[in-house]
């Protein structure tokens, strides 16, 4: 717990040094200080928190009255107050938790008619959140089964110099890559342009959610020079040259509620969406390793959100892989909503109607991140923060307490659902550090 709590703090104080967050919003007139009497941020149950709170228009503080409510993690809030700053500053008892789990600070000021709000969020005996998803007598056969099945289609691809994005150091090719029978996934490789036969781990990356594009395929073009193969992928089979426009159309046929590929067939277990997604992570692998620059000895998977679940999932499906990397993975524990004052992870079905239903949460588990992380053999590196909304810190905790692997924590407690620059980078240092 030392370490934990050491690299928590290391990790938060760095954050906000190099980091524009959420909760400091960029160029904005007002700020928003809160210090836990705890300096990561972590509680015992029953033991009490107090959060000093500052509030400073243009750096000036405040003497004005604050609303505040205290709620559980995305749950409505059941206590709320009003607290006024003298000179910009306050004190406030939260109280406790008598369960593992998060409590949510919210602040609302508002100064010459405008609005400002801030959260935080305080864990308490996270050590002991455990998930609400239970794993599946034949979860194991499932996933072995599926995986077997992609050897009725034989690797294929096609493979295209993408020049726009090259650059004097690395090459960049976009590939076409089929899963299985029916569904493709498109994929940017880039590689060092010398890359020596034998010689370049592999390191892939899923995408996070949504229908989009491929991000810029550059953005991470530091792997590439420190002599990687990189494949930056979609999962839908859609072509990442298409306009944004196309997407944007896409998206909002197919995205939406009621119509989006995390829902769609999830009343069965051989037909949800998500199932030809998954077996594209070992198809990934099987074309990565197959390529003759690679090193013959390392894999790793990296990826954030919806990438970061995949990177576990990943990790899970292929024993080939040797390093996983994952910032607050979503779909993980993600029929806990099912029971009442309990946190589910994105993409909150909770907000969907009619998908907690018995048969649905059935199928949810055979797709679950937490039921992955109990196979993962690799060593893993996660990172996430606690004021998620989008991946709540009680699911990534479920995850994290699940793993029994070699596991690293960077706990960035400050954050929202984003990442740093400087951590992205110190990602790609910890696969380079821990290569075989």
């Amino acid at each position: 717990m030392t370490i934990h709590k050491t690299i928590a703090l290391l990790a938060f104080v760095l954050t906000t040094i190099i980091a524009h967050a959420e909760n400091y919003p960029y160029r904005s007139d007002y700020l928003w200080v809160t210090v836990p009497d705890h300096a990561d941020w972590l509680y015992q149950t029953g033991e009490k928190a107090t959060v000093e709170i500052q509030f400073m228009k243009y750096g000036i503080p405040q003497e004005t009255e604050i609303t505040w409510t205290l709620s559980d993690d995305m749950q409505k809030a059941d206590k709320e107050g009003k607290l006024t700053l003298k000179n910009g500053k306050a004190k406030l008892n939260i109280g406790t938790r008598n369960t593992p789990g998060f409590r949510d600070l919210k602040l609302k000021a508002t100064i010459d008619g405008k609005t400002s709000q801030h959260h935080i969020k305080l864990g308490f005996s996270v050590d002991k959140i455990k998930p609400y998803t239970q794993e599946p007598n034949d979860f194991s056969s499932f996933w072995h089964k599926q995986a077997e099945s992609l050897k009725d289609t034989p690797l294929y691809y096609t493979r295209e110099k993408a020049a726009e994005y090259c650059t004097d150091k690395i090459s960049c090719d976009l590939i076409k890559l089929r899963v299985d029978r029916t569904h493709y996934v498109y994929a940017y490789l880039t590689y060092p342009k010398d890359a020596e036969k034998g010689k370049c781990p592999v390191v892939i990356c899923p995408p996070g959610a949504g229908i989009k594009t491929i991000k810029e395929p550059l953005r991470h073009k530091y792997y590439a020079e420190n002599g990687f193969l990189r494949l930056e992928m979609e999962i839908h089979g859609i072509d990442p040259r298409l306009s944004i426009h196309t997407f944007s159309d896409i998206q909002r046929a197919f995205g939406a509620k009621g119509n989006n590929y995390l829902e769609n067939g999830l009343d069965n277990r051989d037909n949800y969406y998500m199932r030809h997604v998954y077996l594209a992570m070992v198809r990934a692998v099987e074309f990565m390793t197959s390529l003759p620059e690679w090193d013959g000895k390392n894999v790793a998977f990296q990826g954030g959100s919806q990438g970061g679940a995949l990177a576990l999932i990943g990790a899970a499906l292929n024993p080939q892989t040797t390093l996983a990397v994952a910032n607050h993975p979503a779909l993980s524990d993600m029929a806990a909503y099912a029971e009442k004052g309990r946190t589910g992870g994105y993409p909150h079905f909770i907000n969907s109607n009619g998908m907690l239903t018995p048969e649905k949460i059935k199928v949810m588990a055979y797709y679950d991140v937490v039921n992955f992380a109990r196979h993962i053999q690799c060593p893993v590196l996660m990172t996430w923060g606690f004021n998620d909304n989008t991946c709540p810190p009680t699911t990534s905790y479920a995850v994290w307490n699940t793993l029994s692997c070699d596991k690293t924590p960077l706990i960035t407690p400050i954050n929202e659902h984003w990442t740093s620059e400087a951590t992205e980078f110190a990602l790609m240092e910890w696969i380079k550090k821990h290569l075989k």
